[in-house]
């Protein structure tokens, strides 16, 4: 039997061009010869679809999009992710399932049955579990259809009661099938992986695994579809961070047999954390910009590590001709932050503009003049400058089409070192799941060929320039430690006496702690954030504003 993969980016909502895609290819790898076709979770209408599924009329068109795709299945069978309402009265009103579509129609249904709701997830939300097993027969073989989670239930700590595997397992399955949209972050390939050889390896059947591919507003989907041997050995993987398509053969005789239809090279699990995060992030501006509707970027080219950054995965997202970057100086900005800012805007042969703010800056002063009068220059004439360039920036974007990028990084986002209304202004955060020393080992993975990001805005002290001779270390301790604290605190959760044990100063960790507390009324207001984390800011990290917690 021919088994064709296919890993599509879907667009949540598009049910029309959903389907159309997922019919292009069914027709595709018939012609092929494939016997059965494998798309991923909830592939007619997007993942996350969220509270679009409390719409009756949103379900309605994506079970009218599973009888649509049925007709096409003549001479081929599919699998598809789609929702379906639940026929019984008790429990949720929506299955999160699997249809097997042959002979026109639907022949067969899987439901989903373990929900996560952890994180970015909250599927249990909206979905009842499954509690009935049955694997489908097609052609020879038996297959075992599982949905993502349904896997991710093997470790020494389990999260739930039922593991959809060991019911299966009872009727004699040859093979696994499993759909997912599992997102991606710096560790869950490797952790995703290994769930997959694991489970091959417990059950002693090979497994066929589709993921989705693109990017829903901050989560990102890295793709890496996959066929795992009996034994836990990866047979192939399929392209990460773009659509890819592959075929299979697999023999019944006296062990089940897998061959691939096309001659592939053998797979390189080696992956490049850098390489990684580049293409991911790459992936999540072209796909925000494509899905709204918008080609073109605008944004703040200050000099600093942070904006050469995100200009340069913009430029690599959208192409050059799509990049509006403005200097926007102020009589604190040094001369070589104007240098180092022209000298990437040449690098990769950007527009660039040069609109210094010092007219704007000084008529809010003069404005506020009754009222800042006798007191000292402080914060409020900091943010000033910085709100002076987010209304110019707004301004351009509004009147030309451009949706503005966002460039404050993780560690600023934690402690509250951004402006709101002005650094913090913009459409989406590129960097914002990345800390500053994470930032600075991007540029120089993106630097290791040739200069792209001039050598003096990786070499040089961060500094705000909003006031003489500023520096982020007047404010912040050093980025290396702040990093760490933060990393422990936000990813792993770790309380502050878990941090000063493993090794930090005690007064350092409170008052760090308390920043990342304080601020989280600003960071509801800052744009979404690509997720590129196990633990980002927004929809996955749910603190309270008011909370009492380390204050």
């Amino acid at each position: 039997m021919k088994i064709t993969l296919s890993q599509l980016s879907f667009h949540t909502g598009n049910f029309e061009g959903n389907s159309q895609k997922i019919i292009d290819s069914i027709h595709s790898a018939k012609l092929n010869g494939t016997d059965l076709i494998v798309f991923s979770e909830l592939a007619t209408c997007g993942y996350p679809a969220r509270d679009f599924l409390e719409f009756k009329d949103f379900i309605a068109k994506a079970e009218e999009s599973i009888l649509s795709i049925a007709q096409h299945c003549i001479g081929i069978a599919a699998i598809v992710g789609s929702p379906r309402t639940n026929p019984i009265v008790e429990g949720k009103d929506l299955y999160n399932a699997a249809y097997f579509l042959e002979e026109g129609k639907v022949k067969q249904i899987t439901d989903k049955t373990l929900l996560p709701n952890y994180d970015i997830f909250d599927e249990y939300r909206y979905f009842e579990p499954n509690k009935l097993f049955q694997v489908i027969a097609f052609k020879e073989f038996k297959i075992a259809l599982t949905i993502c989670e349904d896997l991710w239930n093997l470790n020494d700590n389990p999260m739930y009661v039922t593991t959809p595997l060991d019911e299966l397992i009872k009727q004699n399955p040859d093979f696994i099938i499993n759909i997912a949209a599992s997102p991606y972050s710096k560790t869950q390939i490797e952790e995703r992986r290994n769930t997959l050889q694991s489970n091959a390896k417990k059950y002693g059947l090979p497994l066929f695994y589709v993921n989705h591919i693109g990017a829903q507003t901050h989560l990102i989907f890295d793709g890496g579809s996959a066929v795992i041997a009996a034994d836990g050995n990866v047979f192939e993987e399929l392209n990460y961070f773009e659509e890819d398509e592959k075929s299979f053969v697999i023999e019944k005789s006296e062990k089940i047999v897998i061959t691939s239809s096309t001659l592939y090279a053998a797979p390189n699990l080696l992956r490049n954390k850098y390489q990684d995060i580049e293409n991911a992030l790459v992936l999540g501006i072209r796909q925000y910009f494509e899905k709204l509707g918008f080609s073109q970027a605008i944004l703040g080219l200050s000099g600093g590590i942070d904006s050469a950054l995100v200009t340069y995965l913009a430029e690599k997202a959208l192409g050059k001709e799509n990049i509006w970057a403005v200097l926007l100086p102020s009589h604190f900005s040094s001369q070589h932050s104007i240098d180092d800012s022209l000298a990437l805007a040449q690098n990769l042969g950007i527009k660039h503009s040069i609109i210094p703010i010092e007219n704007t800056y000084q008529s809010f002063l003069n404005t506020l003049e009754p009222y800042f009068g006798g007191t000292t220059f402080g914060l409020s004439e900091e943010n000033l400058q910085s709100r002076s360039r987010g209304v110019i920036l707004m301004g351009l974007a509004n009147k030309f089409g451009y949706i503005l990028l966002n460039t404050s990084n993780k560690s600023e986002l934690a402690v509250g070192y951004g402006t709101l209304y002005g650094d913090m202004c913009g459409g989406i955060s590129v960097i914002g799941d990345l800390y500053k020393t994470e930032i600075f080992e991007l540029c120089a993975y993106i630097n290791r060929e040739k200069e792209i990001i001039p050598n003096n805005i990786l070499t040089k002290e961060p500094s705000a320039e909003l006031r003489p001779d500023q520096k982020d270390s007047d404010s912040l301790p050093p980025y290396e430690t702040l990093d760490q604290i933060l990393h422990f605190y936000i990813e792993e959760r770790l309380g502050p006496s878990q941090i000063v044990a493993k090794g930090f100063d005690s007064a350092l960790v409170q008052k760090i702690l308390r920043m990342v507390n304080m601020n989280e009324w600003k960071r509801w207001q800052a744009p979404p954030v690509l997720r590129v984390s196990k633990k980002a800011f927004g929809p996955g990290r749910r603190v309270p504003i008011s909370g009492k917690y380390l204050y």
